[in-house]
């Protein structure tokens, strides 16, 4: 939606040679091996982390599945160790099944490896049927895992229908649990496979290259690169004469085009090709056109729709902007956490990348507070503004208010120190908003 993923990558609609999901994408049995732990157990991290870079390979580890999610979105991998229970006191093994389900539904291919107790046998068994590749029982011998590891990515490169030598390993997950995204997973998975042309609407910023990256990565060409075109640069055209048969084509902006450019476009379209195109007004696209690029569309989801989203896109962007910064990764104070279940954030999640990598660059001791995601907004003196705007205005000054009285414990004097205001005016603003 996958991506990174910089921090826009994992949920941006910026130009970027999008590329699938890549979880076995090893092109010599010689070569080190990239393998993902996931496992809430430092110590076992700690003894896989020495084993496995003993034997030669490289090691990240997710302390869950949400971490195990965000690393993928921005790294390929050729194996994945997946540990079945994470919550205190869990022994049935839903969360590590739910997961192996999810990801083996982003990639069939994927080289999934679970770890479970002596007791958990029946478990084991489970997640084979369900597509896991080969199962360790805790505790186990070093060397026997990391022959199993290599035995399962040596499959994956020996499979006729693995990923050539010349597949990207750029992600494209889709991150998420709303409704939302997991209609627009359904959807991918149910057309990726197909040759049916795609149109991808919806909010800038909202994910749409994304999209159109997980299409492209569940066809049956996902080994070979998606060619992007931008429509509304006659040069780019030039690019339409340069792939063979059976390319993939993201096309961004047909709907830009008048009638007759639209008819040239058209002409010049292969029809051994398949073309996903972004477009903000589907309906502007000639119907000729549609029938050949957009015989279905996909609508990326605004943030308003996936608020339970937001807190773990937070969390992606955060680790991934921590990563590239060299710092550790920040925490978010209660009122930060409130305010992702009420701001709207401009350009979507692009914007609340872009904010959280700001916050973290100005933030302190690897805090960020609710005032550095969306600082109070200033009027600007003699500028008329339309009605709109001055309800987006006092919206934003509720919602700043309301987290800093979370978080000051709704104390309310430390509160309008961190706004800069006056006792009296807080109290004052807090009745016009009825707070």
């Amino acid at each position: 939606m996958n991506t990174p993923f910089s921090p826009s990558d994992a949920e941006s609609d910026r130009s970027r040679p999008d590329a699938p999901s890549g979880n076995g994408r090893r092109t010599d049995a010689s070569s080190p091996l990239a393998i993902l732990l996931v496992d809430d157990n430092p110590r076992i991290a700690e003894s896989l982390s020495i084993a496995i870079d003993l034997a030669g390979h490289r090691l990240d580890v997710a302390s869950g599945p949400e971490e195990g999610f965000s690393r993928l979105a921005t790294q390929g991998y050729d194996a994945i160790l997946l540990d079945l229970n994470y919550a205190a006191g869990r022994t049935d093994g839903a969360e590590g099944l739910a997961m192996l389900e999810r990801l083996l539904a982003d990639d069939p291919g994927a080289n999934i490896i679970v770890i479970t107790a002596h007791s958990g046998i029946r478990l084991a068994v489970t997640a084979m049927q369900a597509g896991a590749r080969d199962f360790v029982m805790k505790p186990w011998r070093n060397a026997e895992l990391i022959a199993k590891i290599e035995i399962a990515a040596q499959r994956r490169v020996s499979s006729p229908s693995a990923p050539g030598p010349d597949a990207a390993a750029e992600p494209a997950r889709l991150l998420g649990d709303s409704e939302a995204i997991e209609r627009v997973r359904s959807l991918v998975r149910r057309i990726g496979p197909t040759m049916a042309g795609v149109v991808v609407t919806g909010p800038s910023g909202a994910g749409r290259s994304l999209i159109a990256a997980a299409i492209h990565a569940a066809s049956t060409g996902a080994h070979r690169p998606m060619i992007q075109i931008d429509l509304r640069d006659a040069l780019a055209w030039e690019r339409l004469d340069q792939g063979t048969p059976g390319t993939t084509w993201l096309l961004r902006h047909p709907d830009r085009l008048d009638e007759v450019a639209q008819g040239r476009l058209l002409d010049r379209l292969r029809i051994e090709d398949r073309f996903i195109a972004i477009a903000d007004t589907p309906s502007a696209i000639t119907p000729a056109l549609a029938r050949r690029i957009a015989t279905v569309t996909i609508t990326a989801p605004p943030l308003t729709e996936r608020r339970a989203d937001v807190p773990l896109l937070a969390r992606h962007f955060a680790r991934i902007t921590g990563e590239r910064y060299g710092v550790p990764l920040p925490r978010f104070t209660p009122a930060a956490e409130a305010l992702f279940a009420t701001a709207v954030w401009p350009d979507e999640a692009r914007g609340l990348a872009a904010a959280i990598e700001r916050a973290l660059l100005l933030g302190e001791d690897g805090v960020i507070d609710a005032m550095l995601l969306a600082p109070m907004p200033t009027p600007i003196p003699h500028a008329p503004s339309p009605s709109r705007a001055s309800f987006d205005l006092d919206e934003s000054e509720r919602r700043m208010i309301e987290a800093a009285l979370i978080e000051h414990h709704h104390n309310v004097t430390q509160a309008a120190q961190a706004l800069g205001l006056s006792r009296g005016a807080l109290y004052r603003r807090m009745a016009r908003h009825g707070l």
